[in-house]
């Protein structure tokens, strides 16, 4: 793909990606640099882009895998040392709440790795913002089955994490 050609889609899925960055960062400007990295990233590893594929799943992966890895680094950097006699910094209300939410994301992104690809994909590409009909064009399957496997994956996280608002 020319390189003109290339930017220039990129920049016309701005409105797509920039809503799935608010819908993984829940902040306008955390959203806003997520979508800089994207671009970025987007730019430099332009030669890894195959012709004639899905350049909206390739940055939205990208948008994904980028979000992840700032947050993986993220919760490394602010792990604490409590090295007070009494744990008192351990036992605070604030380190158990930073640990709950740890903890929350990690059962859910396990139980979403537990479901079969068949139904993990359509229902991460659904999350991504992708239509049932881009979800069934680009899997080669009818609409139906799209949103029956999006709605089965639904009900089974929901039944494996109850105790979660989903």
């Amino acid at each position: 793909m020319v390189t003109q050609d290339f930017r220039s889609q990129l920049v016309a899925l701005e409105p797509s990606l920039l809503r799935f960055a608010r819908s993984l960062t829940t902040n306008a400007d955390d959203a806003r640099d997520l979508l800089q990295e994207t671009y970025l990233r987007a730019l430099t590893f332009q030669e890894s882009y195959r012709d004639n594929t899905n350049l909206k799943a390739w940055a939205f992966t990208i948008m994904r895998n980028t979000f992840i890895n700032s947050y993986r680094r993220l919760s490394r950097r602010s792990t604490t040392f409590d090295d007070t006699d009494d744990q008192r910094l351990l036992n605070s209300r604030e380190s158990a709440e930073t640990a709950d939410a740890n903890l929350g994301y990690t059962e859910v992104a396990g139980a979403i790795d537990a479901l079969a690809p068949s139904f993990r994909l359509p229902l991460l590409m659904h999350s991504a913002g992708f239509k049932y009909r881009e979800i069934a064009d680009e899997l080669d399957l009818c609409i139906g089955t799209v949103k029956s496997r999006i709605f089965f994956s639904r009900r089974r996280l929901a039944s494996q994490l109850q105790g979660y608002a989903l």
